[in-house]
């Protein structure tokens, strides 16, 4: 997958979508990603998550390395600046730089577009995931305690955000 730091940023589109979804099954693999236990369809995944708000890391091969995209928090119209993301970052490509990039290209197009809070729940026990967040600006503002039960098993989720410093 290309050496440590070699990628580049991209819109997140249909041409991805077999990559995307691959490695969005890797995490859920994992245990630690998410409460999904199957991926979704490529048009569930593209009609739920915002257009502008996605992005693809990319080796010079054109594989994807990893993804972030974001969903919208609520439709009702005080929460317009508020949305959820998501990154995942393919397992031979992590420790490169790549979810820091991802994250980075995410604040461009969440703060262009007027954004001002980006948020997401994160297991405790995904202690990559926690760091890469603290270190791109996010900060814990709780953990929701037995908040579901994901695979026979009760888990608590670590509430993250950010808050631009450009979008009031």
């Amino acid at each position: 997958m290309g050496t440590a730091g070699e990628h580049r940023i991209a819109a997140l589109g249909a041409e991805h979508a077999e990559q995307v979804l691959e490695i969005y099954r890797f995490g859920i693999d994992e245990g630690h990603a998410t409460f999904e236990t199957t991926a979704p369809t490529w048009e569930e995944f593209d009609a739920t998550r915002l257009r502008q708000h996605r992005h693809v890391a990319l080796d010079d091969s054109c594989r994807v390395l990893g993804w972030v995209a974001a969903v919208p928090v609520s439709d009702r119209c005080a929460y317009a600046g508020v949305v959820e993301h998501s990154v995942y970052v393919h397992p031979e490509a992590r420790g490169r730089g790549v979810g820091s990039s991802l994250l980075r290209a995410l604040f461009g197009s969440t703060e262009a577009a007027g954004v001002w809070t980006i948020q997401s729940g994160i297991f405790p026990e995904n202690t990559s995931s926690l760091a890469l967040h603290q270190r791109a600006g996010f900060r814990v503002v709780g953990t929701r305690e037995h908040i579901g039960r994901h695979r026979g098993v009760w888990r608590d989720v670590v509430l993250v955000e950010r808050r631009s410093p450009l979008v009031a």
